[in-house]
């Protein structure tokens, strides 16, 4: 009778976090159609990370090369999006029932989700990066002639080392990931529960409460997107270390942090769109199935 009812508890479990994944998975697919608006807001991010250009600067420079290279590049982040809550949400909710079932008294429950979410976050890096890379270089209007197409890229990043292809710049992208997803995680549920006393509806306390997290992220993290961005933009190369691209990025940008932090502003708006929406649709239907 037992292991009759020890197997059914490890079915549902099976199931609940199957529906995690599910769940992290339909909220990002559904935060694609935003991600397709805000291309272009990210895009304008973007050169200004490389080039340190003005915003107005920017965004002429898109309007010159026109609305098909405006586009370059936006499949990688629409995958990205979608695999990304996917595993993101799902394998945040294994650790964090793993966590709770061992820990026990060893670690306060508050803490659990952010511990899970930098596991998570981890994972995510090892999955991501050469999403991201890919992306970068095809964003970079300076590759356009010598990889001109997805494919092209794809063979020029796997004649590379792996440090050097597609796994170049891991290392800040670790650190952003786990720093993020931990600081997410671990402050999304406190913040939503402070702005639903608030008054709010629990869909928007959701959608605020992953507004404001996300933007609080995004602007502490920049610099680490900014140093991402120009390790992974070219192919190719002398090889430099990460304090090596990071020493030439500050003297790049005239070791200003208002230089540094160009484009910023624009982070915020992506982070209020995409993030909000996320986090809003997995709770709606996180409550639905609970």
């Amino acid at each position: 009778m037992a292991d009759s009812s020890d197997f059914k508890q490890a079915g549902e479990d099976s199931q609940a976090r199957f529906q995690t994944y599910l769940i992290g998975g339909t909220s990002s697919l559904l935060s694609t159609l935003p991600t397709i608006v805000v291309f272009p807001i990210y895009k304008t991010i973007f050169r200004q990370q490389i080039h340190n250009s003005p915003v107005q600067q920017a965004v002429g420079q898109l309007r010159k090369e026109g609305l098909v290279k405006l586009y370059r590049g936006v499949a990688p982040p629409l995958v990205m999006r979608t695999l990304n809550g996917t595993l993101l949400f799902g394998f945040q909710d294994t650790l964090l029932r793993q966590l709770s079932l061992r820990s026990r008294d060893a670690l306060p429950a508050a803490a659990l989700p952010a511990l899970a979410g930098f596991g998570a976050g981890l994972v995510e890096a090892v999955v991501f990066t050469p999403f991201e890379r890919v992306q970068n270089v095809l964003q970079n209007s300076l590759n356009d002639r010598h990889l001109p197409t997805l494919r092209s890229v794809l063979l020029q990043l796997r004649a590379q080392r792996l440090a050097l292809g597609y796994y170049r710049a891991l290392l800040p992208i670790t650190a952003r990931n786990t720093l993020g997803s931990s600081l997410y995680f671990g402050l999304k549920g406190p913040m939503r529960a402070f702005v639903a006393e608030q008054g709010l509806s629990p869909l928007a306390s959701s959608f605020v409460s992953g507004t404001l997290t996300s933007m609080a992220i995004s602007l502490a993290l920049y610099p680490l997107s900014v140093l991402v961005a120009n390790m992974q933009a070219q192919v190719g190369g002398e090889p430099k270390g990460v304090m090596a691209c990071w020493r030439a990025l500050w003297r790049a940008r005239h070791q200003s942090v208002a230089l540094l932090y160009r484009g910023g502003s624009l982070v915020i708006l992506r982070s209020c769109i995409t993030w909000g929406i996320t986090t809003a649709v997995y709770d709606l239907q996180v409550k639905r199935l609970s």
